[in-house]
């Protein structure tokens, strides 16, 4: 039995440039962070006639192309698990938060299941390669108008550092903090379940319909974003938390702007109570309408008390500096 892991993520800075009806116009830039909540695979080889499929529904297919789940079909097609005759395999996924939450589930579902099926072919894949392919299925194969940060910060893990060129390329570098600034933003950063899960791509098609447009507003928009990419870089690798925790205030701001989706009124009072409770910033993690709030705490436990009294769940972690890895083969 082959069992991989691959982690989900939060965002630091220029969410959204990610998205190629931006960046093969403008270029790209954010810093993601892998965080220890992770989507698990297990694939094993059998003696039945069916390929046996578990997620959150069971499937049975004859064949290949027979497989409902999308990603899944695309990835056995790509790697030829189950093929031409191969013999058929059982397939299991499981993760620590639920789907549709914003932490960038789907990318780290098709990272750790490439990988997983990649092992089983007995073939070494790289980083690059594995978030290149994973890329490939869910937006060139399957259509989704989604970006490439969830799937190479999957692939990489760490605090890390994209570039999105116009030619599609993707440059990877670590986000360079020391180690006391890497574990007081590691202690001062908190996750709140906000109830609200949702559909990332039904969010982020307003966002790339107007990109492929070339909206001003929107442009406008993604420009301003990136740039604050960039002054969070700064301020993390300088060690300014405080700053960096204001940047996330500015951002979630700008982010609102880009779809009407983005909030609700639930949110925007859970927002309202951090910041007056011990914030210095935040935002909703992902594409926004639900899923995870994400604040900076310049007080923590005051921040904690208020939002956990207001009924959010906290969702605690730590960063993760593997990324997509085997766990058993």
């Amino acid at each position: 039995m082959i069992i991989t892991r691959s982690p989900l993520r939060i965002s630091l800075g220029g969410g959204g440039t990610d998205l190629p009806s931006y960046y093969k116009k403008h270029s790209g830039f954010l810093i993601a962070a892998a965080i220890d909540k992770y989507v698990y695979i297990t694939v094993h080889q059998t003696f039945q006639k069916d390929l046996i499929l578990k997620y959150s529904k069971l499937e049975h297919a004859e064949s290949v192309d027979q497989i409902q789940h999308p990603i899944i079909r695309e990835a056995m097609r790509l790697t030829g698990v189950g093929c031409n005759g191969e013999p058929h395999v059982e397939l299991t996924s499981m993760a620590d938060i639920p789907s549709g939450t914003g932490l960038g589930s789907s990318g780290s579902f098709t990272t750790a299941l490439l990988k997983a099926l990649h092992a089983h072919r007995k073939n070494l894949i790289h980083p690059q390669q594995l978030a290149e392919q994973a890329c490939h299925i869910e937006i060139d194969r399957l259509g989704e108008p989604i970006g490439k940060q969830d799937q190479y910060i999957a692939a990489y893990g760490g605090l890390t550092c994209f570039q999105f060129l116009p030619n599609g390329h993707v440059e990877a570098a670590p986000l360079k903090v020391d180690s006391e600034t890497l574990y007081n933003l590691e202690d001062n950063l908190l996750l709140f379940f906000t109830g609200y899960s949702r559909s990332a791509s039904s969010i982020l098609k307003d966002q790339d319909s107007k990109s492929k447009q070339a909206d001003k507003d929107m442009i406008d928009n993604l420009h301003f974003v990136k740039e604050l990419g960039y002054q969070s870089q700064a301020a993390l690798e300088t060690g300014d938390l405080h700053k960096f925790g204001e940047l996330m205030n500015v951002h979630w701001e700008h982010k609102k702007k880009r779809s009407g989706g983005m909030s609700n009124p639930d949110i925007d009072g859970w927002y309202t109570l951090a910041m007056a409770n011990g914030a210095a910033g935040g935002k909703v993690i992902g594409a926004g309408g639900g899923g995870f709030l994400m604040f900076y705490a310049d007080d923590k436990t005051k921040l904690r008390h208020a939002l956990t009294q207001a009924g959010l769940r906290e969702v605690r972690f730590r960063f993760d500096f593997e990324g997509t890895k085997i766990v058993i083969q």
